[in-house]
């Protein structure tokens, strides 16, 4: 296996034909990083902050983090292929512990000096073959294909509130949001009961005056643990059961966990369960059914000190603290780059530009588990192709074609609501089965455990940040 370089500095455009570019240091670049020094394949990852962990460092300007968040699926499938989190973490890790897990992973595996910090992508373009990737900074690079693993939770989505310009309270984006404290003396709303939303407003409800949520539409809520299991965990025990009779059961279930909870204030669902990205959350219902957080509908309008709903009734409101997702953006490439489709990226198995050679997507789409087993295969299924291509292997061909013209259905027969969200929405289960059979046509391995362990260096990856250092000078 050809040993790697540290990424050399430089004004001029340097030639790294045969090298590949990742965009970002956060879960899914370091999981692409790994995959292509396993194969020997050459690379840089430009990294805009100062470390490894993407949105999980709460450091980092513009990150959706906040003090009190936690994953929201288990360690015990959310980890990396052959790097299990440690035993001491909770089932559920907060968001430090995820942080620091990232940073070992990358020390593990001698990443660090692979990756150019504090170095943000000012534009990628297509340069005949080769691609021209310019940073902020000046610097330029040639690179036979880009990797963008920059991640979708960066650029806020704030919907447009009637009366906002008259409303004497304040309102923020959640990304603002970070310490408990910021809610002490205040009556606050919270829009929207994605996962983030409801770990917000179970903050608001802790420290708030009052706290309010406003949902418009109903959902499931699924308890973190099921007769004592991590959620994904009892799951993840039933993906030999076909998804109609495991829709039906898991409704069954929840019906005699978490009861009905219009009987809190929550409107019923208006679909089946999986049919939305799952809300796992017990807290919340805990805090509703004490009262430390009250359900409210739709929002009608910000009218002075109080926010009108579209039920009739007012809230006297100090802050208003919108959960309300996020734009999905490549904002260091041309729109032409990628054909955009209700706000998300098509791409082939939400990875390969039908369009363009060399360019490549990693962590663009949404999924009902972990994902970082997930971004291991997904990355793995990339560097397979380059690597491939490299070796004029004729699956390459082959895989070409398939990028071009295949277009599976990846919803496992469930039929996810028709919204944004949703557009590139996959089931785990039925992805994991078609790339599978994908990758065993073009006679490229499945990853095997113990698999990357020739990569660890012990000692040598402590030094790693040093190694860096140097690189820098």
């Amino acid at each position: 296996m050809k040993e790697q370089t540290t990424i050399p500095d430089s004004k001029g455009i340097q030639d790294f034909s045969g090298h590949y570019c990742i965009v970002g240091a956060g879960p899914a670049g370091i999981s692409m990083a790994r995959s292509l020094k396993m194969k020997g394949i050459p690379f840089h990852v430009i990294e805009r902050y100062k470390d490894v962990g993407g949105i999980w460092d709460i450091e980092n300007p513009g990150s959706p983090m906040y003090k009190s968040a936690h994953f929201i699926s288990s360690k015990y499938l959310s980890d990396y292929a052959d790097y299990p989190m440690p035993e001491e973490y909770p089932d559920y890790p907060s968001n430090r512990q995820i942080l620091s897990y990232h940073r070992s992973f990358a020390r593990e595996y001698d990443l660090y000096r692979h990756i150019k910090f504090n170095s943000s992508v000012r534009s990628i373009e297509q340069k005949g073959s080769k691609w021209l990737v310019k940073l902020e900074n000046g610097e330029s690079g040639l690179y036979e294909g880009v990797i963008c693993a920059s991640g979708i939770t960066w650029s806020p989505n704030i919907p447009k509130l009637q009366g906002i310009e008259t409303f004497r309270g304040e309102v923020i984006h959640s990304v603002k949001y970070k310490d408990i404290s910021f809610f002490r003396g205040k009556r606050v709303l919270v829009v929207g009961a994605g996962n983030s939303g409801c770990d917000i407003a179970c903050d608001a409800g802790v420290a708030a005056d009052q706290a309010f949520i406003s949902v418009r539409r109903g959902y499931y809520f699924i308890p973190k643990h099921i007769f004592g299991m991590p959620a994904d965990v009892f799951g993840d025990g039933a993906h030999w059961i076909p998804n109609w009779f495991s829709q039906w059961v898991f409704g069954i279930i929840l019906k005699f966990l978490v009861g009905d909870l219009t009987k809190i204030g929550l409107p019923a669902p208006d679909h089946k369960i999986f049919e939305t990205h799952p809300i796992i959350n017990d807290q919340l219902l805990h805090n509703l059914r004490h009262g430390d957080v009250i359900a409210k509908g739709d929002i009608s309008r910000l009218n002075g000190e109080f926010v009108e709903f579209k039920d009739g009734s007012k809230e006297k409101i100090d802050l208003v603290v919108l959960a309300t997702g996020y734009h999905w953006s490549i904002p260091y490439m041309e729109e032409k780059y990628f054909e955009w489709k209700n706000g998300r990226p098509e791409l082939y198995l939400t990875l390969f530009n039908r369009n363009y050679e060399n360019l490549y997507a990693l962590g663009y789409m949404e999924t009902d588990g972990g994902a970082y087993k997930m971004f291991d295969e997904m990355a793995n299924l990339i560097s397979s192709y380059i690597d491939a291509k490299r070796k004029g292997d004729p699956s390459a061909k082959k895989f070409e074609s398939l990028i071009r013209t295949d277009r599976p259905l990846l919803n496992g027969g469930i039929h996810y609501l028709n919204t944004g969200r949703h557009s590139v929405y996959v089931n785990q289960v039925a992805y994991k089965k078609y790339r599978s059979k994908i990758q065993s046509k073009m006679g490229w391995p499945e990853l095997k455990p113990g698999q990357f362990d020739i990569l660890k260096k012990g000692e040598h990856a402590a030094s790693a940040p040093n190694d860096l250092a140097r690189a820098a000078r």
